[in-house]
């Protein structure tokens, strides 16, 4: 395309931070209108799809692109499966020649309205900082990598969002976050986790500032850790599997013994991403969460954060399986264990990750009132 290119736009792009920030420079867009299709929500996502429906009339906002500009929106849609397709739009009453957004492939599935002001308070803080990460990737991956990579950056910014709203602390320094001084940023690697190396100063407890550091951070979105526990049988659930971590430390034997877990999707609670995990590694229903603790397992050099449970549960003779999300490449055995077995790994070592050291422990102390109750 030569010259500049109108867009019609029917969604998140409406928001003007977001454009902001994708266009890489202030736009105002104009009302327009896209005859011949329709707005619809999507099912088990925040954002809205196009569907062509005679007769009916999309109702949306019309930006006039030059190259650089247009490129980076292409960039942003790519992450999404969007490609752009001629359409006829109508502007102040007058039919203009323009391009919009639609998928490459028919992958989503049409569920109800869809409305800005609703996706804003929900997703917009976090849809600004993935399209910040998003936008990072521009000459570096696009297609298939790209799309891989936006589940994993949408959970970041989410839990980046959460992170910003936590209060003060009551012992520790108040000192806040930006009076952190960063340098530069530069991410070595993105995949489905991303390192980055910073360039940073901070003050310190002298009141002063500190001198300039260099750091490698380990980023990625929380997770949600449950220890399935059945009070009536006093029997826990837990699930073994291959790690990563064990077997590059040299460890002879890398398969261990864990709580069920898994990494919270954007949107998504700590406690519904126990109950669906519980449900694709164990098989299990929770029928009740307990919240045991919350935390950074290692601060010094990761974002990650841990929100640990116990979940009561039925666990009667049988319960024991294999599982796992295939497309995850999960490969998941299962284990129920008598209390007095489960307690025998902590002083045996064999229960060697802390949130489960942490879940055993705290079970230790509210076995009798959970088992009293029921």
């Amino acid at each position: 395309m030569a010259g500049p290119v109108t867009v019609f736009l029917f969604g998140t792009l409406r928001y003007r931070p977001l454009l902001g920030c994708v266009a890489g420079q202030a736009i105002e867009p104009v009302a327009a209108e896209l005859p011949g299709w329709q707005v619809h929500g999507v099912a088990g996502q925040v954002f809205p799809i196009l569907i062509e429906a005679a007769g009916e009339v999309a109702l949306g906002e019309a930006v006039t692109l030059e190259r650089q500009a247009l490129d980076r929106l292409v960039h942003y849609e790519d992450a999404f499966g969007y490609v752009l397709r001629e359409v006829t739009l109508r502007i102040h009453g007058a039919d203009v020649q323009g391009c919009v957004f639609v998928p490459e492939q028919p992958v989503w599935q049409p569920a109800g309205d869809w409305s800005l002001d609703h996706w804003a308070e929900r997703a917009g803080p976090r849809s600004l900082i993935a399209a910040q990460e998003i936008m990072s990737y521009q000459g570096r991956f696009s297609g298939a990598e790209l799309q891989f990579r936006r589940g994993q950056t949408e959970a970041r910014a989410q839990q980046r969002v959460v992170a910003q709203q936590m209060p003060p602390p009551q012992v520790g320094a108040a000192i806040p976050a930006d009076r952190v001084e960063m340098l530069d940023i530069r991410a070595d690697h993105a995949g489905y986790f991303r390192t980055e190396t910073l360039r940073l100063r901070h003050p310190t407890f002298q009141g002063q500032m500190s001198a300039e550091i260099t750091r490698e951070v380990f980023v990625a979105a929380d997770a949600a850790i449950v220890l399935p526990y059945d009070p009536v049988r006093d029997r826990v659930l837990l699930v073994e599997q291959f790690r990563m971590g064990p077997w590059r430390r040299g460890a002879t034997y890398p398969w261990i013994l864990e709580p069920v877990a898994g990494r919270i999707d954007p949107g998504e609670s700590a406690e519904t991403c126990v109950r669906r995990e519980a449900q694709e590694e164990a098989g299990l229903v929770l029928r009740e969460v307990l919240e045991i603790g919350s935390g950074y397992p290692t601060p010094g050099y990761s974002t990650e954060y841990f929100h640990i449970f116990c979940g009561l549960c039925d666990l009667p003779d049988g319960t024991e399986g294999h599982h796992g999300q295939a497309d995850e490449h999960e490969d998941i055995r299962t284990h129920v264990l008598s209390w007095a077995q489960a307690e025998d790994l902590l002083s045996s070592g064999e229960a060697n990750n802390i949130p489960l050291v942490l879940a055993l422990t705290w079970l230790s102390r509210e076995r009798s009132r959970l088992r009293a109750s029921g």
